[in-house]
């Protein structure tokens, strides 16, 4: 009788575990940077007002020839600088999922950055 409770309270737990998995991933949301505009000059104002949370995609559209997108982080991001092994995407349609905490993102083409094609997100 005590091993059927024993199995009772482990199927319960990872019933709530599937759950608690599942009411996760039903929240993740899908953002286009940049709007209908897309990744391009002015973006870094782009995500204010928006609440982000970790596992939230975000949808990079632009024209591959005319900018690019690398993940870096909050220094590289302040001083629009590439550190070496950086994450660089350059498809004109990348898809990133968001890691818990800040996210820092620049195109890295002469200039670009600095006239505010970057964004920096702070998902929970």
């Amino acid at each position: 009788m005590a091993l059927g409770r024993g199995s009772a309270m482990v199927a319960l737990m990872l019933l709530l575990m599937c759950l608690l998995l599942h009411s996760e991933m039903a929240h993740a949301a899908t953002y286009t940077v940049g709007g209908a505009n897309g990744w391009t000059f002015n973006t870094a104002t782009w995500p204010r007002g928006k609440r982000f949370r970790a596992g939230d995609t975000l949808v990079f559209n632009y024209s591959p020839g005319a900018h690019n997108v690398v993940a870096v982080d909050k220094a590289s991001y302040s001083a629009c600088k590439t550190p070496k092994g950086s994450k660089v995407y350059n498809s004109g349609s990348d898809q990133i999922k968001l890691a818990k905490g800040p996210n820092y993102f620049i195109c890295n083409f002469v200039g670009h950055c600095e006239s505010g094609t970057k964004i920096a997100i702070s998902a929970v």
